[in-house]
């Protein structure tokens, strides 16, 4: 068995190659990425070890390049985690979103297509959902919950479901699509919330907080995540949507101050700034599809997946140190 895994040197995509190769050490792993500002290859030095694993560099919206993969490789499936998401940027740079996160995978599924209608499961967001009102704590985000998207980022994922689910029923693509919570772990680029939040907090820098953190998101470890993907492309219903949710859900405020907490830092790092444009209140996801269907359950709850990720990015901290380095 042959995967591509695009993406897989950003921060999801690089906990799901390890995964994949540890729990199905027979599979070949073949990773793309376009080494952008969030994919680090240094990440995937582990499995550069592993002679069932290769690493090529490249853009999935470069139709040649990519049909020429596909012919060398052979794929059996393909997992793509390849996108820009991170929202503040979208908000300043849309045009670049809808180039990776639409056409891109358009480009994948027409090279599948072209290759046998390889099996594709495309890795969205429960952004495409919208938000939900803080006090209706009883809404969920089920998979039959319509689209309504609120940034560039969250559209633009929304118009490659979109897509991916009319191949599937124009060209009878076997696909398949996940829409996560917010994850967490190992890896993380440092600009999103939590590794942001512990490097200032470590560096006695202060911590932005968005209007008054009191936006809610349901946080999932990535490794939790990972199991879900393998439980979808090998026993998921060809043509469905999962979502998939860590049944933790805190205020931003919360995970910043357990995050102080845990670093015994002071509270007076706190830093309230202007709350972003069209700033999603609350994201709930309710699970029981994948639950029932596939008997996936997430094994860490929050607390036990912070202490995991705060003592990876205290063990780490060259790593990241380096990353900022780079952005400088």
């Amino acid at each position: 068995m042959k995967l591509l895994v695009t993406g897989g040197a950003g921060f999801i995509g690089t906990n799901f190659v390890y995964y994949m190769l540890n729990e199905h050490p027979k599979y070949k792993i073949v990773c793309l990425d376009l080494l952008t500002y969030a994919g680090n290859l240094t990440n995937l030095d582990e499995a550069m070890k592993n002679k069932n694993f290769s690493f090529v560099k490249g853009d999935i919206a470069d139709r040649d390049f990519i049909y020429a993969l596909f012919a060398k490789e052979k794929f059996d499936i393909v997992v793509n985690f390849a996108a820009e998401s991170h929202v503040d940027r979208s908000i300043l740079e849309p045009e670049i979103f809808l180039k990776t996160n639409i056409l891109g995978t358009q480009v994948l599924m027409d090279a599948c297509r072209k290759n046998g209608n390889i099996r594709f499961h495309q890795v969205s967001t429960d952004e495409v959902y919208g938000d939900l009102p803080l006090d209706r704590k009883d809404l969920l985000f089920k998979e039959t919950t319509p689209i309504h998207t609120s940034s560039p980022y969250s559209a633009s994922k929304a118009g490659a479901d979109l897509l991916v689910q009319a191949y599937h029923r124009t060209f009878n693509l076997p696909i398949t699509i996940s829409r996560c919570s917010n994850n967490y772990g190992p890896y993380q680029f440092p600009e999103k919330l939590i590794p942001l939040m512990i490097i200032n907090a470590l560096s006695d820098k202060k911590l932005p907080v968005y209007g008054k953190g009191e936006n809610v998101r349901d946080w999932l470890y990535v490794d939790d995540h990972c199991i879900a993907i393998d439980l979808i492309i090998h026993k998921g219903k060809i043509g469905d949507v999962y979502n998939i949710g860590g049944n933790n859900e805190k205020t931003n405020m919360e995970v910043i101050k357990l995050i102080l907490d845990k670093l015994k830092k002071p509270e007076s790092l706190i830093n309230y700034v202007t709350d972003r444009l069209g700033h999603d209140l609350r994201y709930a996801i309710d699970p029981t599809k994948i639950t029932s269907e596939l008997d996936w359950q997430p094994k860490l709850n929050f607390k036990t997946g912070m202490d995991v990720t705060l003592d990876w990015y205290l063990k780490n901290d060259k790593w990241w140190q380096d990353i900022l380095k780079i952005k400088e």
